[in-house]
């Protein structure tokens, strides 16, 4: 079923035991739908955002023009955000480091990786905060 997004109707969804899924954007200019994800996460309290995309994680450079890019299996926060690795916009990264929910980033077009990401198995990238 889908419903337009209530934050009260979500959380008795959650609390019910029921799987609730976000999906498009905020409705407003200038926010892109990885803002909005970071904002529904955050939110309603999640332990993790899952951003499924086309690609199987995060590079050092653009795997497409460099073949040596290196895929981070996890990635600070800081680091993603100093170093420009076109996870997500910069406001969607920042709200996740400031509110200390992880990103995980994986190809969902590759048999099995959403189930290895609800699983807690390694898939794609992880953004966390501070890695030492």
């Amino acid at each position: 079923m889908v419903e337009p997004y209530i934050r009260g109707k979500a959380i008795r969804y959650l609390e019910e035991g029921k799987v609730v899924i976000f999906a498009a954007g905020t409705g407003n200019p200038f926010f892109t739908t990885d803002t909005a994800a970071a904002l529904r996460g955050v939110e309603m309290n999640a332990d993790i955002m899952i951003k499924a995309t086309k690609v199987d994680g995060i590079y050092s450079e653009d795997p497409k023009k460099n073949p040596k890019a290196k895929r981070y299996e996890v990635v600070s926060f800081d680091e993603a955000i100093q170093k420009d690795l076109k996870v997500m916009d910069a406001t969607a990264l920042t709200l996740c480091r400031d509110q200390q929910l992880p990103i995980a980033v994986f190809n969902i077009f590759k048999s099995g990786a959403l189930k290895n990401i609800l699983l807690g198995q390694n898939e794609g990238t992880l953004v966390m905060p501070n890695i030492h």
